[in-house]
């Protein structure tokens, strides 16, 4: 009997991540579901995918925290390693630099880019023994082009681009892929009370993305049809930042 692969995601109770988790239940793969407070949202996702044959570990922990994340993973990592590292977890903290507290800039800073360091350091050995592996970061449309009002979330989505190049290059010769997708305006809770009005005329596709259409393309990423791109940003933004 095939063994399953495991696709570990930070962040996904809902949103992005909850739509990722989903895209690779169907896709076979046994998901390790990880997220902070929102427990109805995980566990909501937990039983869409276990209703469908699926199978998926509910994982609450602070992905900022390191010592949380190693106590919550290394038991299972002894066991078992994860196929595919999905480093989602996130959020916003919006306002102009000059009058953002020292806690929104480091908060942000800290779940982004410290939250992919202290997931891919616990998880990265593990793949690196295996000499197989997938690393997708979320970064964003805001990582590559410049936003008012979002220097410190501009700063971490834009940390983490230049972390999955240097780390794709760091680890390729054991077969493990880092990419980033970088979405642009989804249809999330994060995008809910933005003006949409005025901003559909700046997109070209003149719509909002799904969380769906994102996760097809991690899926596409996390899968063995992907065999030679590796260090890329692949934006889903309906050709807002071309």
């Amino acid at each position: 009997m095939k063994t399953q692969k495991i696709a570990l995601i930070t962040g996904g109770s809902k949103g992005i991540g909850k739509a990722i988790a989903l895209e690779l239940a169907k896709e076979q793969y046994t998901v390790w579901l990880n997220y902070l407070t929102d427990h109805n949202g995980a566990k909501e996702t937990q039983n869409i995918i276990e209703q469908n044959g699926g199978s998926c570990k509910l994982l609450p922990f602070d992905v900022s925290n390191l010592g949380e994340c190693q106590q919550s993973l290394s038991h299972l990592l002894e066991e078992e390693t994860p196929f595919a590292l999905i480093n989602n977890a996130g959020f916003s903290r919006d306002g102009i630099l000059a009058m953002m507290s020292e806690e929104d800039w480091t908060k942000v800073i800290n779940v982004h880019l410290n939250g992919f360091y202290n997931l891919t350091a616990t998880v990265l050995p593990f793949m690196l023994r295996k000499r197989r592996g997938r690393i997708v970061n979320i970064s964003s449309t805001s990582g590559e082009t410049g936003v008012g009002g979002q220097v410190n979330y501009s700063a971490a989505k834009a940390g983490l681009i230049g972390a999955t190049r240097s780390l794709a290059v760091e680890v390729a010769k054991r077969n493990i892929l880092v990419n980033a997708v970088a979405p642009g305006f989804i249809d999330t809770e994060m995008t809910k009370n933005l003006p949409k009005e005025q901003i559909l005329p700046s997109i070209p596709l003149g719509r909002f993305g799904t969380p769906e259409e994102v996760a097809q393309v991690v899926a596409f990423l996390c899968s063995e049809k992907n065999s030679y791109l590796t260090g890329q940003v692949l934006s889903v933004n309906g050709g807002i930042y071309t």
